[in-house]
């Protein structure tokens, strides 16, 4: 299977996740499934990247 890469921003995801919530369960559960773990995957991992220190001068 060919895999392509999105970028959106997490607005963006949510719309896509609200109107696949209006199709049929049975049709897209396993695609808003796959959504949601790589979202989270990925917002975890920006919250805990570390923030460069500034050095402070005189």
């Amino acid at each position: 299977m060919n895999e392509i890469t999105l970028k959106l921003t997490l607005e963006e995801v949510n719309l896509i996740l609200n109107a696949l919530g209006d199709q049929p369960f049975a049709q897209v559960h396993q695609l808003v499934a796959k959504v949601q773990t790589q979202g989270s995957d990925q917002l975890r991992h920006e919250e805990v990247k570390p923030t460069p220190e500034v050095e402070e001068s005189d």
